[in-house]
């Protein structure tokens, strides 16, 4: 596309498996397949690489990413596809200098067009609930929170990072806003309930508050831990309309074109980001 302000975006969707072996192959096929259908950027869900059926499996298959099997598959697709990644979030091993805490990260990575990771950030908020199926999720013994908002310019865009649960959080996202973020990705692995309830009114309202893009990715169907998935992969305009929504799609991925002109069109038509009110 010509116009330096216009882009087009994919978000995949599919049901990540209990090991990267299983689940890289989907990603490949997939990534390769929205960029043959001109997507410039691509973004995977939570989870991307692989969904853990407990903690020993998710301590045994965590990478390390200096020789990160996913991160280099990824890499390696921007740049033979010269196409922007968000990773979603891959399940990385726990910090080499802290021996002592072995819970993993959960990293978001934003890889360019040369295959250079131009951005990590990892998730802030633990999903420590109990949504009414059957099942107690509680991150925070499995994963090691982050504690740092990241944002980052690229050729196409500027991007904000979040990860599933962080959407509950507006105040993250309106300071990623004020930062000067224009896309916002939030690849997911909402549970069905939740998804069921509050899915597309969390993803719509992150986009009207900020005036950004929102892109979520999402997990679907069900997954070795037991749990499952919500589904409906969301591109959102900044006035607050779904572009695409891939649905109940077990495997696939959704469209849409970006004009970051609107970014601007919609912070002028309501101003929100530039107040600042002072609550007592």
């Amino acid at each position: 596309m010509s116009h330096a302000r216009i882009t087009k975006a994919a978000v995949l969707q599919y049901t990540a498996r209990g090991t990267q072996d299983e689940t890289l192959p989907i990603v490949e096929a997939l990534v390769t397949g929205a960029a043959k259908a001109g997507a410039e950027i691509i973004c995977l869900p939570e989870c991307a690489n692989f969904l853990a059926a407990n903690k020993p499996s998710l301590r045994k298959h965590a990478e390390d990413e200096a020789d990160s099997r996913s991160l280099a598959l990824l890499t390696n697709l921007a740049r033979k596809h010269h196409i922007i990644v968000s990773a979603g979030s891959l399940m990385m091993a726990a910090d080499p200098n802290n021996p002592e805490d072995n819970r993993a990260a959960n990293r978001s990575f934003l890889i360019t067009q040369d295959g250079e990771i131009a951005a990590r950030y990892d998730k802030i908020h633990m999903f420590d609930a109990d949504v009414g199926d059957g099942k107690s999720y509680r991150e925070s013994d499995h994963f090691r929170p982050g504690t740092n908002m990241v944002d980052v310019q690229t050729s196409k865009a500027h991007f904000g990072l979040s990860i599933c649960y962080d959407v509950r959080f507006a105040g993250l996202y309106r300071k990623l806003a004020q930062q000067g973020a224009e896309v916002i990705t939030i690849p997911a692995a909402f549970t069905r309930p939740s998804g069921q309830a509050h899915w597309h009114v969390l993803q719509r309202a992150r986009a009207i508050e900020t005036g950004c893009f929102v892109l979520a990715s999402a997990q679907i169907g069900a997954h070795d831990d037991g749990r499952e998935t919500y589904g409906h992969s969301l591109i959102v305009n900044p006035w607050g309309e779904v572009l695409a929504d891939a649905g109940t799609m077990e495997e696939g991925f959704v469209t849409a074109v970006l004009d970051l002109d609107e970014v601007v069109i919609a912070r002028q038509r309501i101003r929100n980001l530039q107040h600042a009110p002072n609550y007592s």
